[in-house]
């Protein structure tokens, strides 16, 4: 028997479940790329459509790990020395954690987790782990890798047209009774013509791309793995060998590249001088890719027109953090990967991957991060051991 600690983000405040707005999802069987979807031999637990990625949702695991004997403990409660998470730790097998309410695996907290074999995580995004901690100790490290892409793309698009059309002021002045449309013009423009620059081009990057080519926008992007020639030619992209040669030209720039100690602060005060006044600047990757104070100082200078996102650090962001009440911005909670939809197919792959696991098959490559004591799979093409 195993003991498998989950971490998931607690349950709405108006109860559980929530009523929810429609009665199904469409159905996705394969990605851009393609991979297929998560495909676990065993049933789910759960209905395509519903919360799952809350506490009393459980990624419904419940049914498939109990019906092998195991043991699973879900909690939300996460921080600190003496959090229900680090009670739990040392006796367990397995801990599941989201990018959106990250249980942080720490060297230290690793060193004490004697048990631990497996760190899932439930989404994309394993920043949270240390990985060189857990390949050393020979902890695979898994994450349902393109599950939730195309959420997180979506909620990009968004975030682009909402800053650019100024759209959450003049529905803030509607939504008081006003008609002020002098006043919701003011900072309104057409993201027609635009440049648009994307940092990482892999699978969330090209997404976004793909997605805005309609608008007629200039595409740029960076990433040290350049795209073919035949993508570039369907999407009329101008590549760049330096994030700093491709912020200078952009009006909106896209944060998608994984955080790793090289990444960490990029967009400093150093790098918001390059770009032209009135950038607007995207960050659904990680939030220490951004000096935070920085950000304050470029939106208060008027070097950014606006900033949008909606990772933070540390997670969840304390309630005096400055992003919260900065000007010109379109904070969320990290929630872009956490649809419904999303949800479907990433607690699809927490089980598939828990089959395998259990039952001693090999776990998919795009699903491995660390294996054996070093990068695997993704990882590998991913991530750095630092």
């Amino acid at each position: 028997m195993a003991m498998i600690l989950c971490v998931l983000y607690p349950d709405p405040t108006t109860g559980y479940p929530p009523k929810y707005a429609r009665d199904d999802i469409p159905v996705i069987t394969g990605y851009a790329n393609g991979q297929t979807v998560p495909s676990p031999q065993g049933k789910l637990g759960f209905i395509p459509g519903e919360l799952v990625g809350c506490v009393s949702g459980e990624l419904g695991l419940r049914p498939y790990l109990e019906a092998n004997g195991h043991e699973l403990i879900v909690i939300s409660d996460k921080d600190g020395s003496n959090s229900e998470f680090d009670h739990h730790l040392p006796d367990a097998d397995v801990v599941i954690s989201q990018p959106f309410w990250p249980a942080y695996l720490t060297a230290d907290r690793i060193s004490k987790a004697k048990k631990l074999k497996l760190a899932l995580t439930a989404g994309i995004g394993s920043d949270h782990v240390d990985l060189k901690a857990a390949a050393e100790h020979g902890i695979t490290v898994a994450e349902v890798t393109f599950s939730n892409s195309v959420s997180v793309a979506e909620h990009v698009v968004m975030m682009v047209l909402s800053l650019v059309r100024d759209y959450l002021p003049a529905h803030e002045i509607a939504n008081k009774g006003g008609w002020d449309i002098a006043d919701c013009v003011s900072r309104s423009y057409d993201l027609e013509g635009m440049h648009f620059g994307t940092i990482a081009a892999g699978r969330i990057g090209l997404a976004v791309l793909r997605r805005l080519k309609p608008f007629d926008v200039h595409l740029h992007y960076y990433d040290p793995h350049r795209l073919s020639a035949d993508v570039e030619r369907e999407l009329n992209l101008t590549y760049h060998d330096t994030p700093q040669s491709m912020v200078k030209v952009c009006d909106v720039i896209n944060l998608q590249t994984p955080l790793y100690p090289s990444t960490e602060h990029m967009f400093d005060d150093k790098m918001f001088a390059l770009m032209k006044r009135g950038t607007y600047l995207i960050n659904t990757a990680r939030g220490k890719l951004c000096d935070r104070d920085a950000v304050v100082r470029a939106l208060e200078s008027g070097r950014l027109a606006g900033y949008a996102g909606d990772v933070w650090f540390p997670q969840p962001a304390p309630a005096d953090h400055p992003w919260r009440t900065m000007p010109h911005q379109g904070m969320t909670p990290h929630m872009s990967g956490t649809s419904l939809s999303g949800q479907a197919r990433y607690a699809a792959g927490t089980l598939e991957i828990l089959e395998d696991f259990f039952e001693k098959r090999p776990i998919r490559p795009e699903y491995l991060i660390v294996d054996a004591g070093s990068l695997a799979g993704t990882g590998a093409a991913s991530y750095k051991l630092a």
